[in-house]
């Protein structure tokens, strides 16, 4: 359960990452509204806010995020940009899921 919980964490995560930088993204290339770099402002710190809630050393947890984020990241560029991902993108994805996984579950060291 504890598995999930943290996947699930990182997974918000990183649609409060995407979302803090998409919107700026929009207002800087593509003319919209410079009032959403206000929700901007907030969907980052929530960000930030997020991550702190890991058990787990800071490095870790940001190596292992990464993972999570690459394969939502992919998602975002799916169903908000309408670009379906390509299957290099999908094996990159299978590659950083198996390297979070390395980095998650490995070993400790006692």
């Amino acid at each position: 359960m504890e598995t999930l919980k943290v996947f699930g964490i990182f997974t918000v995560t990183a649609v409060a990452e995407i979302v803090g930088c998409y919107l700026p993204y929009l207002w800087l290339r593509q003319g919209h509204s410079i009032w959403l770099l206000i929700p901007a402002t907030f969907s980052l710190a929530a960000f930030v806010w997020l991550l702190t809630l890991h058990p787990e050393a800071a490095g870790r947890t940001y190596a292992a995020y990464g993972g999570i984020y690459v394969s939502v990241a992919l998602m975002w560029l799916w169903l908000v940009e309408s670009t379906r991902p390509t299957m290099t993108d999908i094996v990159g994805v299978l590659i950083c899921i198996v390297g979070m996984a390395v980095i998650m579950f490995g070993p400790r060291p006692a």
